[in-house]
């Protein structure tokens, strides 16, 4: 019965020397996303697009000025040809609507008169923010002056039945417009977005060899 206790109490002092698993968690990792998009608040304060920065346009319907159903005061597509910027951050995305309108229009006539069409630009839509733009542009056709005053000289009834061409604006056609007023811009900072990640397996440490048991003496047999 005394060798069982000893057994037992090197197997229990065994049992308490056994290290526990130490378990290690992997830090999380920190990414920054993308550069955040600017809000148009209202009027100048702060960081501020100018007006007088230039917004570049593109007719996005052909205009034409024998175009009987083309008046004065009527308004036609346009969109933002590329993004205008404050530094590094969009403020008027390419691919906005914008609005122009017809200012002026004459159609071609006799005597080798050529059409006109005088145009502005309006406005370009951000979001629900309407942003007021300044700017003309024409596109008159070819005069046929020359061949008139030659048809008068000669034949001088001749000149009457010469046309001069119609003016013409294609799609696609490029436009430089300009703000016409100032645009205060809130930039929200960006904010680290932390991104989970799974924990390495855990880390167990190695248990020493237990210590060995040496049993105790068997007493002697008396003779």
């Amino acid at each position: 019965m005394h060798f069982t206790t000893i057994l037992a109490a090197a197997a229990a002092a065994g049992q308490a020397a056994a290290p526990q698993a130490n378990i290690q968690p992997a830090p999380a990792a920190s990414i920054t996303p993308a550069a955040p998009q600017a809000v148009i608040l209202g009027p100048a304060t702060g960081n501020v697009l100018r007006a007088g920065t230039e917004v570049p346009l593109r007719i996005e319907e052909s205009l034409d000025s024998n175009d009987k159903s083309l008046r004065e005061g009527q308004q036609f597509r346009m969109s933002v040809a590329n993004d205008v910027r404050l530094g590094n951050v969009v403020v008027i995305p390419a691919g906005s609507p914008a609005t122009g309108e017809i200012t002026d229009l004459r159609r071609k006539g006799m005597w080798g008169k050529s059409g006109r069409i005088n145009a502005r630009v309006l406005n370009v839509r951000v979001g629900d923010r309407l942003i007021r733009l300044t700017g003309t542009f024409n596109d008159k056709g070819v005069t046929g002056t020359a061949g008139v005053v030659a048809a008068i000289a000669f034949v001088p009834i001749a000149g009457f039945f010469m046309t001069g061409t119609s003016a013409k604006i294609p799609a696609g056609a490029g436009v430089k417009s300009f703000l016409d007023e100032d645009l205060r811009i809130a930039v929200p900072e960006p904010v680290p977005a932390v991104v989970p990640v799974q924990a390495a397996a855990p880390v167990v440490a190695a248990a020493p060899a237990p210590a060995a048991t040496v049993p105790a003496a068997v007493p002697a047999k008396p003779h």
